[in-house]
This record gives structure tokens, C-alpha cells and sequence, in this order.
């Protein structure tokens, strides 16, 4: 099958590699229709090297049909359509009967001490092919795929795979009351859609932040208020507070993490560990500070005192400078963590219907054949083309 593969610091290839097999009984084979490129992927494009090995199938946001099934499997049969969540996780043990998938027992990476295995996210968190492939070997078939429709197109459910689980658990835990305001730092696919499901649960006030005009233009056209960083980024925080009776915002979603901008310094401190032999980058990376923490510090400025931060942008740093002062003297609650998938899908499958109130019909901004995916990698990373969200469409 073809494949998208790393082969190191922004060097990804589409090569022909062995089909997968069935290996457990409980194992489905998906052919994959849909995988989207996920921002986090660029994590992968420009850091995370150490822990990846030259031809690592990527991608963590695929659907399509099933394609064989293993003999003790009994919820899917060949032809069956199913979104994979981006966790691996089994379903049945105490952790994912708690809602949390994203730190399944079954699947955990004990040698790194890391939760529940990902598709296609490095030996930090299972080293599992992924779904920017033509085919998949997803595990645990009776209680990982989501099952969905037969009729409507891709991106009707596509998302449910990690952009709307991520995006929702983000304003989840960010605990808008009612009537409350928010602010959205960053404006990639997981912020955009943050902002747009903290509107439909009945924010007053969602303000949007970034540096991208085609990103501030999609969030201002469904309701957001945005602010230009390169326009603000001195007086961002009192921009927000005259926005807010002095106050800040009662929550802000950090959709950024890593890659905030600003810090050229944390910026070659991240990309080192790439070129350095995998045991010393990853000794860098597990016992230091790489982070950018513009964002978090933001998150910490414009958040009203006794308010929330909710972090869903992806941090790598084992022992980065966090402002306990700061969080302390406000009362911040703080809370983070990858997405529970299966956690959130009853609320939001009820939402994936013809009067598409998130927008996910037209939610991509390009759709591409798995071919294209090394330039598409490119697009993305620079911010340019407008590319917002891209859908790979692989075929055979």
C-alpha cells in the first residue's frame, strides 16, 4: 500500500509499504477514505525526531470501510463505515470506563511512562502505524471504531476522530458558565472549533486570537471576536480586559502549546534535539525545558482572577517554567490533557446532522490525494494557501 512516512526533520515521503494484517482476533483492517493532517502532525515535521524512526507510518485522524475483520470481532463486518479514534484504547478497562480514554491501562507506554498509545505519534506514545495510509490495522474492533453512517460525505464524521473530541473537551474543561466569555488562543483547526462550539453551548462573548488573517477572517464570519496577535501582542491582555469590564475573560483555551510565536530561542532549542543521536535528543527532550511559554503566559494574563485555563495545545517540555505565582495569586484553574474520544462522542453525534451547526461539512479548506501529502506538510507548517484544516484522500 502507499503510505506517508517519516524520514526525518521535515522530510516526509509517500512510499510503498506492506499492507497490514489482521495480528489480534479482535483486529479490524480499515481502508482508509479519509485522514486528516493534524497540527500536531507538525510536531512530528519539526521536533519530535528522536523518537522516530525513518519509515513510521503518520497521521491519527482517519475513516473509512472496513475492510476484514478478526474471527472473535462481533460488532463490525467487511463494508461497515467507522471513524478511529486517535487513542488507542481498549474500552473495557477502569481508565476507559471512567471517560478516559486517553490514558488507557490496556495501551499505556510504561517504558516512557506516557498514557494510552496514539496512531502514528512516535515511540513516546506507542510507535502504532497510522492513518495517513491506504490501509489500517485498527485494534480492539469491537470497541474502538466508531460506527457511522453510510450516507453522508466524509467530513460529516471525519472530525469526530480528534478535531471536534479535542476541540469539546477543550470547552468542557474550560467551564464557561453561563452567559460567560472565553478566549481562544489561536485559531488553527482545534481553536477554530473550540470557538465555534463554545458559541453553540451559549458563550456571550468568544474572543479569538491569532496571527494568520485567513484564520481571524473564518473565526469573525461564525460570531468571533478577533484580535490580530501582530496588532496586539504588547497589550493583548489589556485588549482583553477592555473587552470584559476590566476583567479578562472567564476562561481561555490555549490551542497553541508548543508552537507558540514569539521566542526564536525556544524555537532552535526545539528543532536541536532532531539532529542530535536519538538517545541524547531524547534525554534532552524528557529532562528539559523546550517549550515556547508565550502562550500559557497569555492564558495566564487574560483570564479574569478565580477563572479557568484550559490547555489543549500540545506541550513537550518535562521541566518548563510555569508562573505558579501568578497561578496561585489569581485562583486559576488549570486543567489539560489529549482528548478522551469516546468520551464526548454521544454529545456530539447528535450535532452531525443536516442543519450542521459546528460547520464541518465545509470545515476543510483542502482536500488532497495522499500523494500530495509531503507538500501538504509544507503548506501547513508555513501557514500558507490559506490552509486551515487539509483532508488527505487516499485510494486504491
Amino acid at each position: 500500500m502507499r503510505a506517508l512516512t517519516w524520514h526525518g526533520h521535515r522530510d516526509v515521503r509517500v512510499d510503498t509499504v506492506p499492507d497490514p494484517r489482521i495480528v489480534d482476533p479482535t483486529d479490524v483492517i480499515v481502508r482508509v477514505t479519509s485522514s486528516g493532517i493534524c497540527g500536531s502532525d507538525l510536531h512530528l515535521y519539526e521536533v519530535f525526531g528522536p523518537f522516530l524512526d525513518p519509515g513510521d507510518i503518520l497521521g491519527h485522524e482517519p475513516m473509512g470501510i472496513v475492510e476484514e475483520v478478526g474471527p472473535e470481532v462481533r460488532n463490525l463486518k467487511v463494508g461497515d463505515r467507522v471513524v478511529v479514534p486517535f487513542n488507542v484504547s481498549c474500552g473495557t478497562c477502569w481508565t476507559c470506563d471512567q471517560g478516559l480514554q486517553s490514558q488507557c491501562e490496556t495501551t499505556q507506554v510504561r517504558e516512557y511512562g506516557t498514557g494510552a498509545s496514539l496512531f502514528g505519534y512516535t515511540k513516546l506514545y506507542g510507535q502504532v502505524p497510522g492513518g495517513q495510509a491506504e490501509f489500517l490495522r485498527v485494534p480492539f474492533g469491537d470497541t474502538l471504531p466508531i460506527k457511522v453512517g453510510q450516507d453522508a460525505p466524509d467530513q460529516r464524521y471525519l472530525y469526530l476522530s480528534d478535531v471536534l473530541p479535542t476541540a469539546w473537551q477543550a470547552v468542557a474543561y474550560a467551564d464557561v458558565p453561563p452567559g460567560g466569555t472565553v478566549t481562544v488562543l489561536g485559531l488553527g483547526p482545534i481553536g477554530d472549533m473550540a470557538a465555534r462550539i463554545a458559541l453553540h453551548k451559549g458563550a456571550s462573548k468568544v474572543i479569538g486570537v491569532d496571527l494568520v488573517p485567513e484564520r481571524l477572517d473564518r473565526a469573525r464570519g461564525r460570531g468571533v471576536e478577533v484580535l490580530n496577535l501582530k496588532e496586539h501582542g504588547k497589550d493583548l491582555g489589556d485588549r482583553v480586559r477592555d473587552l470584559t469590564d476590566g476583567r479578562g475573560t472567564d476562561a481561555v483555551i490555549d490551542a497553541v502549546g508548543m508552537e507558540a510565536h514569539g521566542a526564536p530561542l525556544t524555537k532552535a532549542a526545539q528543532k536541536v534535539p532532531g539532529f542530535l543521536p536519538d538517545a541524547v535528543g531524547q534525554k534532552m527532550m524528557t529532562r528539559a525545558g523546550m517549550d515556547s511559554m508565550a502562550a500559557f503566559d497569555t492564558a495566564v494574563d487574560v483570564v479574569r482572577r478565580g477563572g479557568t485555563i484550559s490547555l489543549s495545545g500540545v506541550y513537550g517540555g518535562a521541566v518548563d517554567p510555569v508562573p505558579m505565582f501568578s497561578l496561585f495569586d489569581k485562583q486559576i484553574q488549570l486543567r489539560m490533557g489529549q482528548a478522551n474520544v469516546w468520551r464526548w462522542v454521544e454529545d456530539i453525534l447528535p450535532l452531525l446532522d443536516d442543519a450542521d451547526p459546528l460547520g464541518v461539512d465545509d470545515f476543510a479548506t483542502h482536500t488532497l490525494p495522499l500523494e500530495d501529502a509531503p507538500e501538504a506538510y509544507k503548506t501547513f507548517q508555513d501557514k500558507k494557501d490559506g490552509m486551515v484544516k487539509a483532508v488527505l484522500t487516499p485510494g486504491r
